[in-house]
Parts: C-alpha cells; sequence; structure tokens
C-alpha cells in the first residue's frame, strides 16, 4: 500500500529536491539477474496507459535513481546571468565569443563561468551543444580573455601546480571540443568547467554539495548528480538567451561527464537531444554487465560519484530495481545517441547497445520512433534512427570524428539549421 501511495505523490515529492519514499532496504530487494521492466510498476502493477508512464512510472523512476544510485537532488535554485565579455570577430568572423558567468541564487554558492561560441551567419536563434569540460574553459580555446579557473583543479605540471590552473594549459583540449567545425555546420556550443559546480575530488570543498545541500544521508547526492544539476541550472540560462534556440538543446558530455550529461537530460525536459559519449559504468552500460567496469569498481575508484546507498550494490548489482536502459527511457519520446569506441571496451560497447535495445520498448509504448536497428552496427556507420548508435574505431576520447557524428545526428533530427 505504501509504494502505490508513494506512485501516486512522487512527481510533487520530486519537485522540492527530497522525498522520503517507502523504498525497502537493498537487503529486501529481491534478485533479478535480468533486466528489469521499465513498464512495470516497483509493486508489480503493468503500465498500461500513456498517463501512467508520465504520472506514476516515470516519477517512480526518477526517485529509485535518485535514492539507490546517483542520490537525491535539491531543488533549483534562481539562476542570474552576467556577460562578462563578448567577441563578435571569433573565428575570423565566423562566431560570437561570449562570457557568461551564472550566479547561482544560494548564499555562497559557487558561480559557473559558460563560455559560449556562437556561429554568427545564421538566420535566427542557434540550436546549441551544451556540455561540461574536465579542466577549464581556457583549455577549450587559446584566447587569453578567457580566464583560469580558480576552483580545484585535476592534472600536474606544466597545466596545473598545487590544483590550481597555470598558463600553460590554454588552448591544449582544442582538438576535444573542435569547435570550428560545429560553428560551421550551424551550431552554438556552451560549455563550463565541472569544478564551477563541484570538484571532483572525495572530500571537496567549495562545491554545491557544500555550499547547496551538505551530504548527511545515505541517500544524498554524489558528484555525478552535483554536475547534472549544474547542467540544469545551466540550462535555465540558455532559456533566457535570445542567441540561443530554446527547442532545440543538446547536452554532451565524455565519459563520467557523459553520465552526468545522460542523468541531466533524462530528468530534464527541456532538453531535445542527449549525447552521452562512452559514458560506460553508471552512465549509459548495464549495471548488470560482466565487461568493463563494474558497480564495486567505480565505487571503489571514485567513492564521492554516487550515493552511498549505491555502494550496497557493490557485489550484487542483481538487486537494482532498474539499470541503465530505464535511465535513456526516461528520456522519451526524446532523442538520444549512444556513442562508443571500439577499443574502449572499459565502457562496453555491446552492452550499451543493449541499453538502447531495451529503452527502445518505452519509446515504442508512448509511439514514438526508437531504435532502427537489432544488431550492433559496424564501425563508423551512424544509426540516426529518434535512439541513435555510433561506434568508431579507437579509444577512450572525445575527437572530430565523434562531434561530426554528433552534428549528423543533429541534423537528422532537428534539420539542417538555417543560415543568411
Amino acid at each position: 500500500m505504501k509504494r502505490v501511495l508513494f506512485a501516486a505523490t512522487a512527481a510533487s515529492l520530486l519537485a522540492t529536491g527530497r522525498a522520503e519514499p517507502s523504498f525497502p532496504e537493498v537487503s529486501k530487494l529481491s534478485s533479478n539477474p535480468e533486466l528489469p521492466d521499465p513498464l512495470t510498476m516497483l509493486d508489480g502493477r503493468k503500465v498500461a496507459t500513456r498517463e501512467q508512464w508520465f504520472q506514476e512510472r516515470r516519477p517512480e523512476l526518477k526517485a529509485l535513481f535518485q535514492h539507490y544510485m546517483y542520490g537525491w537532488f535539491p531543488p533549483p535554485v534562481p539562476v542570474r546571468g552576467v556577460v562578462t565579455y563578448t567577441d563578435a570577430r571569433f573565428f575570423e568572423g565566423q562566431a560570437t565569443l561570449k562570457l557568461v558567468t551564472l550566479k547561482l541564487g544560494a548564499a555562497g554558492a559557487p558561480e559557473m563561468h559558460l563560455l559560449m561560441v556562437i556561429p554568427n551567419h545564421r538566420a535566427g536563434p542557434a540550436p546549441v551543444f551544451l556540455g561540461m569540460n574536465f579542466n577549464g574553459n581556457h583549455t577549450v580555446v587559446a584566447d587569453t580573455h578567457v580566464p583560469l579557473p580558480t576552483s580545484w583543479m585535476p592534472g600536474r605540471e606544466p597545466a596545473v601546480a598545487d590544483h590550481r590552473a597555470l598558463e600553460a594549459g590554454r588552448g591544449t583540449e582544442l582538438h576535444v571540443w573542435e569547435l570550428e567545425q560545429t560553428i560551421q555546420r550551424g551550431y552554438a556550443v556552451a560549455t563550463c568547467y565541472c569544478g564551477d559546480v563541484e570538484p571532483d575530488t572525495t572530500n571537496a570543498v567549495g562545491g554545491v554539495r557544500e555550499t547547496i545541500r551538505r551530504p548527511v544521508a545515505s541517500d544524498d547526492w554524489g558528484t555525478i548528480a552535483a554536475w547534472a544539476w549544474g547542467l540544469q541550472r545551466a540550462v535555465d540560462y540558455l532559456l533566457t538567451d535570445s542567441d540561443i534556440d530554446s527547442k532545440h538543446i543538446a547536452l554532451v558530455g565524455h565519459s563520467r561527464l557523459g553520465k552526468a550529461a545522460m542523468l541531466a537530460g533524462a530528468f530534464d525536459d527541456r532538453v531535445a537531444l542527449v549525447i552521452p559519449l562512452q559514458a560506460g559504468c553508471g552512465g549509459t552500460a548495464p549495471s548488470r554487465g560482466t565487461v568493463g567496469e563494474s558497480v564495486q569498481r567505480i565505487n571503489t575508484s571514485f567513492p564521492h560519484w554516487f550515493c552511498d546507498e549505491f555502494k550496497k550494490f557493490n557485489t550484487q548489482p542483481d538487486l537494482l530495481p532498474f539499470d541503465q536502459h530505464c535511465l535513456i527511457a526516461l528520456c522519451a519520446p526524446r532523442s538520444v545517441l549512444l556513442s562508443q569506441a571500439v577499443e574502449d571496451t572499459w565502457a562496453n560497447p555491446a552492452g550499451t547497445f543493449d541499453m538502447l535495445k531495451a529503452a527502445d520498448r518505452v519509446y515504442r509504448f508512448l509511439g514514438a520512433d526508437g531504435l532502427a536497428a537489432q544488431t550492433m552496427p559496424e564501425t563508423n556507420r551512424l544509426v540516426d534512427s529518434n535512439l541513435g548508435f555510433f561506434i568508431r574505431p579507437g579509444k577512450h576520447a572525445m575527437t572530430k570524428q565523434d562531434w561530426q557524428c554528433f552534428l549528423d545526428f543533429a541534423d537528422k533530427q532537428w534539420g539542417q539549421p538555417r543560415t543568411e
């Protein structure tokens, strides 16, 4: 009875950023070595209608993911964007570089610094790829007007000393973001340093988990959820920017930041396209998988990424009442592209494709197009259906070829951007 009551009130509880559902202790969950059915409620009821999916099952899945895996998001805070610099002659006049400081309306909260590159020769607001970067906005472009981050930074000399960014790191990741080809295709790019939101370290200081809501319970948010929450605050700002097409926002992220992009997009209907690149365990690969990184390994190596409840599944992921296909299904009927590399077996490419296949059922149930392939495609062939897939030769990285794939997929889903 309690579970049925929770399903009926999950939407209102989620709106507050915190709920106290009557979910079982992990030891009380039933073992299920197969993938849980995304269209079956926790109490065993079958989802029979579209309305039941959106009003009951989808809120329940969001709550389950927060309670047992990522931790609970706090509610949104007001976001105020302050433009600190513009250059309309960027890339020899092809684009405008815009730097925006996002001030989060909470006492002591860190500021997010958004770097935006917007095509100039467009017929209207530009569709945008939004994502976090690993090492600071100054690494994404070589322009000296982009300030060095002041927050905690991973890495070593010459780019970093004593966890602080150095000038030597400027422009070192031009090849990762490949901004110019994106601009030439008519898309804007917006990115911020993940450490502006939450440093990627245990016992982090100065991030949102210290200033917005400090974790005290076993199901309080971890770093992946903090980054996802930060991406949603960036979306808050983009919706107010007249240069951006608010109906065509894509979230992109690589590796651990792909996990954050997947979570943020699954929970935010304002996002039209989600592209988690090589997101692996805790992102788009199955927790029940036997290839690549395991639940136990990721929780041991990165104990701050997920909530403490997730650690209870280290040796028994079969007890999870969901798997990552359910996270993908939360995006339905919106577009999702999962992209992989042949040599990146740690991210379990085949298992990731299986997650798309399992999520397809929810898309079809809702009357939306899903995955137009039953077997994983050969390398370099883009499956450009609403649920898309791509695998290239090579290793764990974000490359020019990946971006070409992202742009081709966006063109297929949205149509090519209009230019002057």
